[in-house]
């Protein structure tokens, strides 16, 4: 009979042997790695916020200098001057206060002329059976104007001389700008010349802005020697270069929007100081860049960077294209009307077209509710065709 083997402590029969653990030296941490490294990263960190200011210091770092640094180091956060500090508070309040609803909301219309308006008896046909939707606001340069509207009757406002140009343009878009913001009712403000002219009927254009998300701020880049060539350094450390904007001065802008113009005082008296024809050897137009500068560096998201006013500049002159009596067809016309792409058109070498959808709320839609610049003489054509 076969007879179990007993299983005894320490027997190794069946038992396999595995083989033993290996005997492993302890771990050498490379602490000289360690601490070169932690060497160099507080020797970065202290040359980052004291930087070096002599040549000597610098070629510790590289032999091409201290420029060497400033190309990757990330430049450091400026501490804000006290009148950026204001402004910004200001800023903030005024876009974090919910705007005072009107029982009666109107749209103000602000015309900017020397003198009286070709296109009144136009405008009167535009107006007419809206009383109550609207506000009219003459701001007359050189001469006191001549009415053939009841609309325009007495709307004249307290003006001033206004040079093309110079500052003082940006001054009388301001004044209309107070005068009509008088008016609690008034929720929308759109700026127009004595060459413009309504493309739609007034229902159409109240819908168009009054329901309207933003403010219709034309707004953009020209690197060219007529766009961020006007720049002045003098305007730093508030305005700096890669913030510096371009844009037609034609506005429509919303009540918020009017109070920030009225608010600022900050960026109105660099523009003011340094934005002027002939200025250190540039010909930098103030109402070409103080709106689209100021507004991109405060509320950059609450502005359209486009105009609801046509202006065709494709024959690429000081001055953009004029429609005499000839020009004026019905083509013409729809053509405006039809138009959902706005088009810049930059001053450097060559000037490069920059296109840009025409988005309303989220929607593209036609870009335009007025055009410039028209003759006098094209008054007759122009109130058959459209024919409000």
């Amino acid at each position: 009979m076969k007879v179990p083997k007993e299983w005894r402590l320490g027997s190794m029969g069946d038992t396999k042997i595995l083989p033993g653990s290996r005997h492993r030296s302890p771990l050498k941490r490379p602490i000289w790695i360690i601490l070169m490294v932690s060497f160099v990263s507080l020797f970065l960190v202290c040359a980052y916020i004291y930087p070096p200011n002599s040549d000597v210091a610098c070629y510790v770092f590289s032999s091409r200098g201290c420029k060497v640094l400033t190309d990757w180091l990330p430049p450091p956060k400026r501490e804000l001057t006290d009148e950026e500090i204001i402004s910004r508070v200001v800023v903030r309040d005024i876009l974090d206060t919910p705007p005072v609803e009107s029982k009666n909301p109107k749209i103000a219309f602000m015309f900017l002329t020397p003198g009286s308006l070709p296109f009144e008896k136009l405008w009167d046909m535009f107006f007419r059976g809206n009383e109550g939707r609207f506000s009219v606001y003459i701001h007359a340069s050189k001469e006191k104007p001549v009415h053939v509207s009841p609309y325009f009757l007495n709307r004249e406002i307290h003006s001033s001389p206004v040079t093309w140009g110079a500052f003082s343009m940006v001054d009388a878009e301001r004044r209309l700008l107070a005068y009509a913001l008088k008016d609690p009712d008034n929720q929308h403000f759109v700026l127009l010349s004595d060459s413009c002219i309504p493309l739609h009927n007034f229902d159409y254009v109240y819908n168009y802005l009054m329901h309207a998300n933003m403010s219709f701020i034309d707004c953009f880049v020209d690197p060219g020697p007529h766009g961020n060539g006007r720049y002045s350094t003098r305007m730093l450390p508030e305005v700096e270069e890669k913030d510096f904007r371009k844009g037609a001065q034609w506005f429509t802008m919303r009540r918020q929007h009017a109070l920030l113009v009225m608010a600022d005082s900050l960026y109105y008296s660099r523009f003011r100081d340094y934005c002027r024809p002939f200025a250190d050897g540039k010909n930098c137009i103030a109402d070409e860049h103080y709106l689209p500068t100021f507004f991109n560096l405060v509320d950059p998201g609450g502005i359209a960077n486009w105009s609801v006013t046509r202006v065709d500049w494709s024959e690429r002159k000081w001055h953009p294209k004029s429609y005499r009596a000839q020009d004026v067809t019905y083509d013409l016309l729809r053509n405006f009307t039809s138009i959902d792409m706005t088009t810049h058109i930059t001053s450097n070498a060559g000037g490069e077209e920059l296109l840009q959808p025409c988005i309303w709320n989220g929607t593209r839609r036609p870009c335009y509710l007025f055009a410039r610049k028209f003759y006098p003489e094209t008054l007759d054509k122009l109130v058959t065709l459209l024919n409000f």
